[in-house]
């Protein structure tokens, strides 16, 4: 069934996310408590809510998005191309930004949107902080009324589950033993709250968000049984 989807149709995206403040004793009284509340089943009994604040970040009520970075096939003749992009910055601008894209380009009805555990996480988190922000979802976020069939989405983890609905796989994981070879990433998704509030190197962390943009559409060609992308098909386009 994969290889009855055109390539060209589909938008691989990955975002990054951090919580919303820097420090747990920024954000106001009320929020803290809301904090306590949502956090007190993942965290440990001898962790307090503000040594798991640092973790807020999964969380769409007390995160936010400060990268998404997408890509996408671009056929012509016999070649193909693997394009990469990202939007960052201020995170109501690069969620409208990120919305035309989407609305401008994969409006089509066989437009698919597909992320690694995007099902549970960046679909949701990105439709989540656009209704916060006041902004009108896209189409292809919009899920009310649609059947499970008619949903625009694509999960390479969900596709590796076979019905396994107990298996979780990480991309690094599958990319491993699909033998695709492991990006040179300096860092990984818990360090990115640091990289991004203590050093300040938003670009650090847009590398590593195209980085795993790339593995996902090269996970999803394995599952397609085609050859890998080759490095010098990978470009990197401004947004």
């Amino acid at each position: 069934m994969l290889h009855k989807i055109h390539l060209e149709h589909v938008l691989f995206l990955d975002i990054e996310t951090v919580p919303q403040a820097e420090r747990f004793d920024a954000l106001t009284e009320e929020t803290k408590a809301l904090w306590e509340h949502k956090s007190r089943y993942q965290r440990k009994e001898e962790h307090t809510a503000e040594e798991f604040y640092d973790r807020a970040g999964i969380w769409a009520e007390f995160g936010r998005i400060i990268c998404i970075s997408v890509g996408y096939f671009h056929l012509t003749g016999g070649d193909k191309t693997f394009r990469v992009t990202t939007f960052h910055g201020d995170e109501p601008k690069l969620l409208r930004d990120f919305k035309n894209l989407v609305n401008d380009h994969f409006n089509r009805p066989d437009h698919l949107l597909c992320a690694h555990n995007g099902k549970e996480f960046d679909f949701p988190y990105i439709a989540r902080r656009m209704v916060i922000h006041g902004i009108d979802l896209p189409y292809k976020l919009d899920l009310f009324g649609k059947k499970p069939w008619e949903v625009p989405h694509l999960d390479t983890m969900e596709l590796w589950k076979f019905g396994d609905y107990k298996h979780y796989t990480s991309l690094k994981l599958m990319a491993h033993v699909l033998g695709i070879p492991s990006p040179k990433e300096d860092i990984d998704g818990s360090m990115v709250r640091d990289v991004f509030y203590v050093d300040k190197d938003l670009d650090r962390i847009i590398t590593y968000c195209e980085l795993d943009v790339v593995t996902t559409a090269q996970v999803f060609l394995r599952l397609r049984n085609e050859p890998l992308l080759e490095n010098n098909k990978i470009k990197k386009i401004l947004p």
